[in-house]
């Protein structure tokens, strides 16, 4: 796995996901660069997302859906309710942390939040333990 992780503005997508906690961005064989990433590889179901390639988005030249007239629309509450679920992260909750104070303290926060507490290794949302020095991460509980 790859232990350089690091989190910046470029690996947000539209739809508030942190490219740089995903698995697919962690792994060294068939990395994914992060799915706003020109030219770069990508995994398939970041290629054909739904709300990557959304209309509105490239119709409307917005870089995250919270400037949609549709926003939250069914797809964002379906996957945002998918991650709260299993990984404990809000796609909703970081758009509206861009929206509020901006992609920097977007990343600030993110850094800090997803940092290992024992190896300070950037945590992967997709998996229960540290993949550098297996500690167990804190998944933040969301009432649904």
């Amino acid at each position: 796995m790859n232990s350089n992780v690091t989190l910046k503005s470029s690996l947000i997508a539209p739809c508030g996901m942190n490219c740089g906690l995903c698995m697919a961005h962690h792994r060294e064989k068939n990395h994914c660069a992060g799915c706003i990433t020109i030219g770069s590889p990508r995994v398939n179901h970041c290629s054909t997302c739904a709300i990557r390639n959304c209309i509105m988005l490239k119709e409307g030249n917005s870089k995250y859906c919270f400037s949609c007239k549709e926003y939250p629309c069914s797809r964002i509450k379906h996957i945002d309710k998918r991650y709260k679920t299993r990984y404990g992260m809000s796609m909703i909750e970081n758009l509206g942390t861009i929206k509020e104070v901006g992609i920097r303290k977007l990343v600030i926060n993110e850094k800090q939040k997803w940092a290992c507490p024992k190896c300070g290794n950037t945590l992967c949302v997709h998996k229960e333990n540290c993949l550098v020095c297996g500690t167990k991460r804190k998944i933040k509980t969301y009432r649904l």
